[in-house]
């Protein structure tokens, strides 16, 4: 590292002087490809290293190469920042133990999520507002709420970040956004420091990737920086009180207003249910009335955990203006993307259930305690989690357990310290097929009424290339089934 970075970059906007900037891009996938497109857009010297070097990546740096960028692929590429570098866009994937940003933070060369590059590069006289979310479990599902009910209001939309289109990429459409629905990771909020969201929520914190962060607190610390500098509303959870810390703790604009959420009856300043879905905050009145939203059947499907989403989504949605006539009809239109709390089929009376994307233990908690009796299927890669407080808050519905994956052990141990009466049925293997196993063996636990459910509170990658792929192997196996 032999450069030092210009003092004007920690202000910089789309209109500074980038063509005498030389940034490294760590990470050549969806994000870090945006960023490197983005950076040679505006002018600036980029160098791309990335440790993967399969087919899709080098096809990535060939396009980048004729850009203008240079790339540098493969092991041993990432050690450290390259010479001359003014400036490191990480993408979320790296923890900040990793060789090349710890390298960088010594030796003070600055580092930024594709996020914070995303939010200096707006174009200021027509910047969209960013309506920003985060939360253990449910974040996908709520952006996606969201951007329908912003889309039924007539505004021009895109769901962003953590999902669908690389935030960088949205604000350099050539066509401007009116509004922006953003989803947030921790990974990616821990390298953001200058965003200013018109409004923010945290839906929920519970541990998850503390292989990533290292410990819960700094998770949690992680996931409340998305309420920094917020405008006009930071929404809060009111069954989880970490949430609204999270808000206490932030350093926000003047005048921007704690909102809640709850599936209780909303208090003023809050959404609710009270027979309909109720907004008392973003109502003239709301000391004595509330603003009918919906039903609680316009959420589909209507499991609390669900709801709880669509309240979120209302609020943030309210907080930019949206009217609840667009609220309600967004709710409507919506469709839960694949592998979220999927009815599979029901064969011989016992109804199968797709939730893959229950990838940590919260997640399986919220799913599971929407039937009962649940024939449960769970396991994969535990990152680091501890599966106690789900087994004691879902064992008095469970028929029984099947596992699979690298850590089924550690659900396996949950089970007999606070379940040991729950039937156990471990499946080893980390082929594909062993799904076929797995659900052959759920079937033959399962009685008439009940519900087998894959929500793994795991992630994938011990056996599959992602929780996609999982959930089709699961609806693959439930079809084979229904057809013996």
């Amino acid at each position: 590292m032999t450069s030092r970075s210009p003092d004007w970059l920690s202000a910089a906007d789309r209109h500074s002087d980038w063509p005498a900037l030389r940034v490294a891009v760590v990470g050549i996938g969806a994000s870090g490809f945006a960023a490197a497109d983005s950076l040679i857009q505006v002018g600036a010297s980029v160098v791309v290293v990335a440790e993967s070097d399969d087919q899709a990546s080098r096809d990535r740096g060939t396009l980048l190469e004729i850009l203008g960028a240079e790339v540098r692929l493969g092991p041993g590429t990432t050690g450290r920042p390259p010479d001359g570098v003014d400036l490191v866009v990480t993408s979320p994937g790296l923890t900040p133990r990793s060789p090349i940003l710890a390298t960088a933070t010594a030796g003070g060369l600055p580092v930024w999520g594709e996020v914070e590059l995303a939010w200096r590069l707006r174009d200021p006289g027509r910047a969209a507002a960013w309506l920003c979310l985060t939360g253990t479990n449910g974040k996908t599902t709520t952006v996606g709420m969201l951007d329908s009910m912003l889309r039924a209001a007539g505004l021009r939309s895109i769901a962003a970040g953590n999902v669908g289109t690389p935030i960088v990429q949205a604000v350099m459409d050539p066509e401007p956004f009116d509004v922006l629905a953003v989803e947030l990771s921790s990974a990616q909020l821990y390298w953001t420091y200058s965003q200013a969201a018109e409004a923010a929520a945290v839906l929920n914190v519970a541990p998850d990737h503390l292989d990533w962060h290292g410990s819960e607190s700094a998770y949690a610390t992680a996931k409340g920086r998305i309420y920094q500098r917020t405008r006009t509303a930071c929404v809060y959870n009111v069954e989880d009180p970490l949430t609204e810390q999270l808000v206490r703790d932030a350093d926000v604009q003047e005048g921007c207003r704690a909102i809640g959420f709850t599936l209780g009856t909303p208090g003023v300043g809050m959404l609710g249910v009270d027979g309909a879905l109720a907004d008392r905050a973003f109502v003239a009145d709301r000391q004595t009335s509330a603003a009918e939203l919906g039903t609680v059947a316009d959420v589909q499907p209507h499991a609390p955990h669900n709801v709880a989403n669509a309240l979120a989504a209302a609020a943030l949605a309210r907080a930019h203006g949206v009217p609840p006539v667009a609220v309600r009809d967004g709710l409507r239109t919506f469709q839960v993307a694949d592998h979220r709390i999927a009815t599979v089929a029901e064969i011989h009376g016992v109804t199968y259930v797709d939730d893959s994307k229950a990838t940590n233990p919260h997640a399986a908690q919220a799913s599971a305690t929407a039937f009962d009796p649940v024939v449960w299927i769970a396991g994969g890669q535990a990152k680091g989690a501890r599966f106690d407080e789900l087994v004691l808050a879902i064992r008095s519905r469970l028929r029984a357990v099947v596992l699979l994956g690298t850590d089924r052990s550690v659900i396996a141990d949950a089970l007999a310290r606070h379940a040991p009466d729950v039937r156990v049925i471990e499946v080893p293997g980390t082929e594909t097929r062993v799904m076929d196993r797995v659900v052959a063996e759920a079937a033959r636990a399962a009685e008439v009424g009940d519900t087998v459910l894959l929500a793994p509170g795991c992630a994938s990658k011990d056996m599959f290339t992602d929780y996609g792929a999982r959930g089709d192997a699961f609806t693959a196996a439930v079809r084979r089934l229904g057809r013996l």
